[in-house]
């Protein structure tokens, strides 16, 4: 039970109210016991002593004992019920925290749609196994076995018709529920897989439709969800089996207790107030012995469901803090590659890249597509670390630094630009969570996005929709420049920020990005040259190496590869939205 040991450990936080639950669950079972005591005394009260007063008195009895097992009944299902779900919120969190601080290649070989599942199916089924199988274990084992001890009191004979189905029930249990635990999860991965189709398929909805590839997703979507149903009746066959069989066991056994019980009354060898508690006390039993078969069943599915959780939980990052990580709290942003190469798996990427950057210099990527400019940009913010070779911030191989010390001081426009599903204040304010209103405006303003802000219906409170979908492209990315702007980093990171602007916009935000560049280190990956041509220095690159650097009009006059991208129009400051490198 490994799997569980691993889960408990949440519970530590609230233990002391979980002693008061189990406290309270404790006295519930006992009085459980208790009753049947009684009814066998009012049964001989009316029956064999025919005593009016004892009867009166019983029957108080029993209904001050009911009360109390309700008072204590309530109090346990809350407190179970609460901690179980607090349990589960904060391993929620703390899988949600995990997978952020996971390295961005763990999303690369993912399918976003089987992290959803595993954060909502078979969370839910730990969830479930929280609230329900702890509880469930110890009052059903209080009962049994203060039941056992009971009834053999009350009359062995008859114990040992019930002790007889046992041993068929336990051989039961484990093999089925062994069964059980494969089909459940089969079934939690077919269902991973047909929500990892409804992701794709909602967030390129524009391509589906574009394509009229409706009728395909939904036979895609319909394949697998229909194979999920086909591991479900698996498995219902299985879970089907469990009730009848255990009701029939237990309508056999109840069967030869009143047979053999009804001989021994007519014998004299115990009172019908005997029998009945004793058949009472059979039926109590019943309950625990179909209970811990289902609860088994249950906890193989669970295991299945925690095995999958910390299957990614146990996934450690591959870009990682140093065990003594330097701060850097005011750095000044200077820069150097030194003999850098990197690939994913067999695959090179860039190679032996080196170059120096002063604070403050504008620098700009060039190349054509695939020649490594992105990547660049990820080895530099620490996305991934390089194959060979060192990149130095300020003197100290990144390597050494606390990462967020240092990614603090890096504003980032990516060239996909994806908008947070809030509203336009919120994902401006992403930059700095605590920044004035004024600041809010004045970052918006740099970008040349206030205007068309205030001239929505809720200007600053506009939700922008899933990922931004309400707004155009070129909206999209001036609020992405303005939460840049508003970082006040720096290092300046332009992965293609102006790609989605058309001409007129360009030509509007190119001084606030001016402004923004003064005295900031700059790093701009971008096909037109109308954001590049004034940069300090210009590094040219062509799979995966760099073939030229210099600045534009040394390199038009060195005739290379960056004046062959020019003259073909691809760094044209006329070139048309969408093309480029």
């Amino acid at each position: 039970m490994k799997e569980f040991h691993n889960i408990l450990k949440y519970a530590k936080p609230y233990i002391k109210s979980l002693i008061f639950a189990f406290l309270c669950l404790a006295l519930t079972s006992l009085i459980n016991l208790v009753l049947p005591l009684i009814v066998r005394n009012m049964i001989n009260a009316v029956i064999v002593l025919k005593n009016n007063e004892m009867l009166d008195s019983l029957a108080w009895d029993l209904i001050i004992i009911i009360g109390l097992q309700a008072a204590f009944a309530v109090t346990h299902n809350y407190i179970f019920g609460f901690v179980g779900h607090r349990m589960t919120t904060d391993f929620r969190i703390e899988f949600f925290s995990h997978i952020q601080s996971l390295s961005l290649r763990f999303f690369q070989e993912r399918r976003v749609g089987e992290i959803l599942s595993r954060m909502s199916n078979d969370i839910s089924v730990i969830q479930n196994a929280l609230v329900t199988i702890p509880v469930a274990l110890l009052r059903q084992s209080i009962t049994l076995l203060g039941a056992l001890a009971i009834i053999l009191y009350l009359n062995w004979k008859l114990t040992g018709l019930i002790l007889l189905i046992l041993p068929p029930l336990m051989i039961f249990a484990r093999v089925f529920g062994r069964r059980l635990k494969v089909f459940s999860e089969k079934l939690q991965d077919q269902v991973a897989q047909a929500v990892v189709v409804l992701e794709e398929v909602m967030s390129s909805i524009k391509i589906v439709k574009s394509f009229t590839r409706e009728p395909y997703e939904r036979n895609r979507f319909q394949e697998k969800i229909e194979t999920a149903f086909e591991r479900a009746v698996d498995k219902l066959k299985i879970s089907a089996f469990f009730g009848p069989f255990i009701l029939g066991l237990t309508f056999l056994v109840s069967a030869l207790l009143i047979w053999y019980g009804g001989y021994q009354v007519m014998q004299g060898a115990t009172t019908p107030g005997e029998l009945a508690a004793f058949f009472l006390y059979a039926l109590i039993i019943a309950g625990p012995i179909g209970t811990f078969v289902r609860l088994y069943t249950q906890i193989q599915e669970a295991r299945g469901a925690i095995q999958r959780v910390y299957e990614i939980l146990d996934t450690e990052p591959i870009v990682q803090n140093p065990e003594n990580p330097v701060s850097l709290e005011n750095i000044t942003g200077s820069i150097q590659f030194e003999n850098v190469s990197f690939g994913y798996q067999d695959t090179g990427v860039i190679h032996d890249v080196s170059f120096d950057v002063l604070p403050g210099q504008t620098v700009a990527l060039v190349g054509p597509s695939g020649a490594g400019k992105s990547t660049i940009i990820k080895l530099l913010l620490r996305f991934f670390d390089p194959n060979s070779g060192t990149i130095r911030l300020d003197g100290h191989d990144i390597r050494t630094l606390d990462r967020k010390s240092f990614l603090s001081q890096i504003g980032l426009v990516p060239q996909e630009t994806l908008l947070f599903g809030g509203t336009v204040r919120e994902n401006i304010l992403y930059g700095k969570l605590d920044a004035t209103e004024a600041e809010l405006e004045e970052a918006a303003q740099k970008a040349n996005a206030h205007e068309f802000i205030t001239n929505m219906e809720k200007g600053y409170d506009t939700i922008v929709g899933e990922k931004g979908t309400k707004l155009s492209g070129g909206e999209r990315q001036r609020i992405a420049i303005a939460r840049a702007i508003l970082k006040d980093p720096k290092i300046l990171v332009l992965d293609e920020a102006t790609s989605s602007l058309d001409n007129r916009s360009e030509s509007l935000i190119q001084e606030g990005l001016e402004t923004l560049m003064a005295h900031r280190t700059t790093f701009i990956v971008a096909h037109r040259l109308s954001t590049i041509h004034k940069a300090d220095q210009i590094i040219v690159l062509d799979k995966g190496c760099i073939v030229e650097t210099g600045q534009h009009e040394n390199l038009m006059n060195n005739k290379g590869l960056y004046h062959t991208l020019y003259t073909m129009k691809m760094l044209d400051p006329t070139v048309h939205e969408g093309s480029g490198l």
